[in-house]
């Protein structure tokens, strides 16, 4: 019997229904083939959340080191795609600033200034849309203030970090990447160089320098930008889609904003950021009742993992008081743990409790509706909101 054969399911699954509604099919995948193979993917899905920390625990039999993955074919090697002793030097010089204390202590003002003009600049209007009025705005603009990136503006930084998400999800979608992608970075290389050049000491990159080559130095920016604004912009806008889905969790939140890590944590459950990461076989491996053979692609998705029921009972609701979302595992897990998940929890708790206080009766414009969507990036492409004025 052929592997295709073996896995009716994943031969059924088409990569447009896990860009469009995956919920569905992967509650399907997760209970009848948990690991399965998905020939439009060719490879592995994993979809069972015990299953997927395995793989993201065990780098030296799932790696990220691999010619096919996708971020290193749009920025080179980085932390992101790199294992064991490699990964660590790539990865140590940026991880003091992302610590907890030193997020709150180097960033909570910064990101409170911001929020906050950022508002006061449409709050008058009574609509925006919030995705490129205030989610991205902010995160470019957190990200730069973290790098230290000279010689640019957000605008700027805004366009390059699109130019690559785009980049790297065609890649993982089958697709040849165009030539968007490697001009975006080759303005943040240009830029990363001038910074590092300017010897500015309160930039991470210069302080990264000392132990990086200045390639390197380009291709972690390049990655922490890139995970920086993504997961941050979606954090905030699929957290406020869903408050603004459920108005009995919208007024539990307005009456004890206690709760907005309950919302965040949440939020990040039913819809990761990022729905998926990649690893590849570096030896055959039993993978649950599955062989898996060394060199293939294996497809966690972090969507599929953050509903399973045998962890989150009733995983489709939204309940901000969920006294298990923080198990979620939207910011992966093992080695490749997301860096600034702090810093991005940080600024989306701050986010939502600063529109929720400026922008009263905040809700969805009905004639603007929007929906979560992506294969690899999950967030509504725009999310128009109205408040009374």
């Amino acid at each position: 019997m052929s592997v295709v054969e073996s896995f009716p399911l994943g031969a059924a699954t088409g990569l447009a229904e896990l860009t469009r509604d995956p919920h569905a099919r992967l509650a399907v995948l997760r209970a009848r083939e948990p690991v399965s193979w998905l020939p439009e993917l060719g490879g592995w899905l994993v979809t069972r959340r015990d299953l997927a920390l395995g793989v993201m625990r065990d780098a030296a039999t799932y790696t990220v080191d691999d010619p096919r993955f996708s971020t290193a074919q749009v920025v080179g090697p980085s932390m992101l795609s790199l294992d064991g002793d490699p990964h660590a030097h790539h990865r140590d010089p940026f991880t003091a600033p992302f610590r907890p204390r030193a997020v709150h202590e180097g960033f909570a003002p910064f990101v409170e200034r911001e929020t906050d003009r950022l508002i006061t600049e449409f709050e008058t209007a009574g609509t925006a849309d919030l995705r490129r009025a205030f989610a991205g705005p902010l995160t470019v603009a957190v990200m730069t203030e973290a790098l230290g990136l000279a010689g640019t503006t957000t605008d700027t930084v805004l366009a390059w970090y699109d130019a690559i998400v785009r980049s790297v999800a065609d890649i993982t979608g089958g697709h040849a990447a165009g030539a968007a992608g490697t001009a975006a970075y080759a303005g943040l290389r240009a830029a990363v160089e001038q910074t590092v050049a300017d010897q500015d000491a309160a930039s991470l990159l210069v302080s990264a320098a000392g132990r990086l080559s200045v390639p390197e130095v380009a291709s972690n920016a390049a990655v922490l930008m890139f995970g920086g604004i993504e997961t941050t912009e979606a954090m905030i806008t699929n957290a406020l889609l869903h408050l603004l889905h459920n108005p009995d969790q919208l007024a539990l939140v307005q009456a004890d904003f206690d709760l907005l890590d309950g919302v965040m944590e949440e939020s990040l459950r039913l819809e990761p950021g990022a729905a998926v990461v990649d690893r590849y076989a570096t030896r055959d491996a039993v993978l649950g009742d599955v062989t898996i053979r060394e060199g293939d692609l294996v497809t966690v998705s972090l969507t599929g993992a953050n509903r399973d029921p045998d962890v989150f009972p009733d995983p489709d609701r939204f309940d901000v008081r969920r006294a298990n979302a923080r198990l979620q595992l939207a910011f992966a897990h093992g080695p490749h743990y997301c860096l600034g998940a702090h810093l991005a929890r940080l600024e989306a708790r701050t986010a939502l409790r600063r529109l929720l206080e400026r922008l009263p009766g905040l809700r969805l414009d009905p004639d603007r509706p929007t929906a979560v969507e992506g294969l690899v990036f999950r967030k509504p492409l725009s999310l128009w909101l109205r408040w009374d004025v």
